[in-house]
């Protein structure tokens, strides 16, 4: 599994994840930093990457369109990049699922 990271997630997660989702990018770090919404959905559609973001506009776009790509929306304030590592390390098995759900859309994580 290959994860796409939103600008508002720290390109630090790449690393501190490569164990369970090797092969995952920053948008910073591709490229698309000040991209569009669009334009960052279909880099992560064309790449094969579960779009990863705490902003809604992902979740509505995956309403809009279905998958590809794959959307986590991570509903949490703010908190600290350590935290977000430990919610998607916690929730592995729901992205899993959501991977392996030809059905399924997005997750979003509370």
């Amino acid at each position: 599994m290959k994860l796409l990271f939103d600008e508002n997630l720290a390109p630090s997660l790449i690393l501190a994840l490569a164990d369970i989702f090797p092969l995952s990018e920053h948008v910073a770090r591709v490229g698309l930093g000040a991209a569009s919404d669009r334009e960052v959905w279909e880099y992560a559609r064309e790449h094969h990457s579960i779009l990863v973001s705490k902003d809604s506009d992902f979740h509505e776009l995956s309403l809009l369109n279905g998958a590809p790509p794959k959307v986590v929306w991570i509903r949490r304030g703010n908190c600290s990049t350590r935290q977000i590592e430990l919610i998607l390390r916690n929730k592995l098995a729901d992205i899993r699922s959501l991977v392996g759900n030809p059905e399924a859309t997005y997750l979003v994580i509370l």
